[in-house]
Protein backbone atom coordinates (compact mmCIF):
# COMPACT_ATOMS: atom_id res chain seq x y z
CA UNK A 1 0.00 0.00 0.00
CA UNK A 2 1.68 3.24 -0.99
CA UNK A 3 0.92 6.26 1.59
CA UNK A 4 -1.03 9.27 0.65
CA UNK A 5 2.46 11.27 -0.04
CA UNK A 6 3.55 8.54 -2.54
CA UNK A 7 0.50 8.70 -4.23
CA UNK A 8 0.14 12.17 -4.73
CA UNK A 9 3.56 12.17 -6.12
CA UNK A 10 2.98 9.31 -8.12
CA UNK A 11 -0.09 10.84 -9.39
CA UNK A 12 2.34 14.09 -10.37
CA UNK A 13 4.33 12.06 -12.03
CA UNK A 14 1.62 10.84 -14.16
CA UNK A 15 0.94 14.13 -15.23
CA UNK A 16 4.26 14.92 -16.20
CA UNK A 17 4.63 11.73 -18.54
CA UNK A 18 1.06 12.72 -19.97
CA UNK A 19 2.21 15.90 -20.49
CA UNK A 20 5.43 14.67 -22.24
CA UNK A 21 3.45 12.56 -24.28
CA UNK A 22 1.34 15.49 -25.49
CA UNK A 23 4.32 17.87 -26.04
CA UNK A 24 6.68 15.35 -28.17
CA UNK A 25 3.25 15.03 -29.79
CA UNK A 26 3.33 18.81 -30.63
CA UNK A 27 6.71 18.44 -31.41
CA UNK A 28 5.95 15.55 -34.03
CA UNK A 29 3.05 17.62 -35.72
CA UNK A 30 5.79 20.66 -36.03
CA UNK A 31 8.22 18.35 -37.78
CA UNK A 32 5.64 16.58 -39.99
CA UNK A 33 4.64 20.08 -41.28
CA UNK A 34 7.84 21.49 -42.23
CA UNK A 35 8.50 18.36 -44.42
CA UNK A 36 10.78 16.58 -41.72
CA UNK A 37 9.23 12.91 -42.00
CA UNK A 38 12.19 11.30 -40.16
CA UNK A 39 11.92 13.64 -37.42
CA UNK A 40 8.41 13.45 -37.04
CA UNK A 41 8.29 9.32 -37.14
CA UNK A 42 11.07 10.00 -34.01
CA UNK A 43 9.02 12.56 -32.01
CA UNK A 44 5.39 10.14 -32.57
CA UNK A 45 7.43 7.45 -31.38
CA UNK A 46 8.76 9.12 -28.46
CA UNK A 47 5.10 10.53 -27.57
CA UNK A 48 4.36 7.14 -27.77
CA UNK A 49 6.56 5.92 -25.06
CA UNK A 50 5.48 8.46 -22.95
CA UNK A 51 2.17 7.88 -23.16
CA UNK A 52 3.49 4.11 -21.88
CA UNK A 53 5.91 5.85 -19.01
CA UNK A 54 2.68 7.37 -17.77
CA UNK A 55 0.02 3.93 -18.27
CA UNK A 56 2.50 1.96 -16.64
CA UNK A 57 2.58 4.22 -13.52
CA UNK A 58 -1.32 4.58 -13.65
CA UNK A 59 -1.18 0.40 -13.17
CA UNK A 60 0.95 0.63 -10.52
CA UNK A 61 -0.66 2.87 -8.37
CA UNK A 62 -3.88 1.47 -8.72
CA UNK A 63 -2.48 -2.07 -8.11
CA UNK A 64 -0.52 -0.64 -4.67
CA UNK A 65 -4.31 0.23 -3.68
CA UNK A 66 -3.41 3.79 -4.08
CA UNK A 67 -5.89 6.17 -7.22
CA UNK A 68 -4.24 7.22 -10.45
CA UNK A 69 -5.69 10.62 -11.39
CA UNK A 70 -6.24 11.11 -15.23
CA UNK A 71 -4.96 14.75 -15.32
CA UNK A 72 -6.25 17.65 -17.56
CA UNK A 73 -3.37 18.64 -19.67
CA UNK A 74 -2.01 22.37 -20.84
CA UNK A 75 -1.94 22.70 -24.72
CA UNK A 76 1.87 22.71 -25.49
CA UNK A 77 3.69 24.91 -28.43
CA UNK A 78 2.24 24.66 -31.83
CA UNK A 79 5.53 26.32 -33.01
CA UNK A 80 9.60 25.38 -32.72
CA UNK A 81 11.88 28.13 -34.08
CA UNK A 82 13.93 25.18 -35.34
CA UNK A 83 15.01 21.67 -35.30
CA UNK A 84 18.05 22.75 -33.19
CA UNK A 85 15.14 24.82 -30.89
CA UNK A 86 12.86 21.44 -30.70
CA UNK A 87 15.83 19.24 -29.52
CA UNK A 88 17.51 21.50 -27.26
CA UNK A 89 13.74 21.40 -25.93
CA UNK A 90 13.91 17.59 -25.65
CA UNK A 91 17.03 17.69 -23.86
CA UNK A 92 15.59 20.23 -21.27
CA UNK A 93 12.92 18.29 -20.77
CA UNK A 94 14.28 15.11 -20.53
CA UNK A 95 16.85 16.39 -17.81
CA UNK A 96 13.42 17.87 -16.27
CA UNK A 97 11.85 14.91 -16.04
CA UNK A 98 14.99 13.04 -14.30
CA UNK A 99 15.28 15.60 -11.70
CA UNK A 100 11.39 14.92 -10.64
CA UNK A 101 12.16 10.87 -10.94
CA UNK A 102 14.95 11.60 -8.87
CA UNK A 103 12.72 13.92 -6.25
CA UNK A 104 10.26 10.59 -6.32
CA UNK A 105 12.78 8.14 -5.73
CA UNK A 106 13.92 10.23 -2.54
CA UNK A 107 10.21 10.62 -1.12
CA UNK A 108 10.02 6.59 -1.47
CA UNK A 109 13.18 6.34 0.84
CA UNK A 110 12.47 8.77 3.16
CA UNK A 111 8.90 7.17 3.47
CA UNK A 112 10.79 3.88 3.47
CA UNK A 113 8.26 2.72 0.47
CA UNK A 114 11.00 0.15 -0.71
CA UNK A 115 8.56 -1.61 -3.01
CA UNK A 116 7.89 1.95 -5.11
CA UNK A 117 11.57 2.57 -5.19
CA UNK A 118 12.37 -0.57 -6.48
CA UNK A 119 9.39 -0.16 -9.23
CA UNK A 120 10.87 3.34 -9.87
CA UNK A 121 14.34 2.23 -10.96
CA UNK A 122 13.12 0.77 -14.25
CA UNK A 123 12.26 5.36 -14.74
CA UNK A 124 15.52 6.30 -13.32
CA UNK A 125 17.40 3.94 -15.62
CA UNK A 126 15.05 5.01 -18.72
CA UNK A 127 16.20 8.58 -18.04
CA UNK A 128 19.73 8.09 -18.83
CA UNK A 129 19.20 6.77 -21.77
CA UNK A 130 16.80 9.38 -23.11
CA UNK A 131 18.92 12.18 -22.04
CA UNK A 132 22.17 9.96 -23.99
CA UNK A 133 20.15 9.61 -27.11
CA UNK A 134 18.58 13.51 -26.87
CA UNK A 135 22.90 14.60 -26.51
CA UNK A 136 23.41 12.65 -29.58
CA UNK A 137 21.16 13.74 -31.56
CA UNK A 138 21.90 17.54 -30.45
CA UNK A 139 25.81 16.14 -31.51
CA UNK A 140 24.72 15.15 -34.78
CA UNK A 141 22.61 18.48 -35.27
CA UNK A 142 25.84 20.77 -34.42
CA UNK A 143 28.07 18.62 -36.89
CA UNK A 144 25.04 18.97 -39.71
CA UNK A 145 25.15 22.69 -38.75
CA UNK A 146 23.32 24.43 -41.99
CA UNK A 147 24.12 21.31 -44.45
CA UNK A 148 21.04 21.01 -46.39
CA UNK A 149 22.06 17.79 -47.90
CA UNK A 150 23.17 16.57 -43.83
CA UNK A 151 19.29 17.74 -42.68
CA UNK A 152 18.24 15.29 -45.21
CA UNK A 153 20.67 12.48 -44.20
CA UNK A 154 19.82 13.18 -40.95
CA UNK A 155 16.13 13.02 -41.08
CA UNK A 156 16.34 10.24 -43.38
CA UNK A 157 18.78 8.38 -40.04
CA UNK A 158 15.87 8.90 -37.45
CA UNK A 159 13.10 7.68 -39.69
CA UNK A 160 14.97 4.69 -39.81
CA UNK A 161 16.42 4.80 -36.32
CA UNK A 162 12.09 5.45 -35.51
CA UNK A 163 11.39 2.19 -37.51
CA UNK A 164 13.80 -0.27 -36.17
CA UNK A 165 13.07 0.79 -32.55
CA UNK A 166 9.43 0.46 -33.28
CA UNK A 167 10.36 -2.88 -34.84
CA UNK A 168 12.03 -3.63 -31.82
CA UNK A 169 9.64 -2.39 -29.57
CA UNK A 170 7.26 -4.97 -30.94
CA UNK A 171 9.16 -7.96 -30.85
CA UNK A 172 9.18 -7.38 -27.10
CA UNK A 173 12.70 -6.00 -27.13
CA UNK A 174 12.22 -2.72 -24.47
CA UNK A 175 9.23 -1.99 -21.99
Amino acid sequence: MVTKKIEQALNKQIELEASSSQYYLAMASWAENNGLSGVAAFFYQHSDEERMHMLKLIKYLNERGGKAIIPALKQPPKDFKSLQYAFDNLLKHEVMVSNEINKLVDDCLKEKDYTTHNFLQWYVSEQIEEEALARTILDKLNLIGNDKGGLYLFDRDLQNISVQSAAADNAGGKK
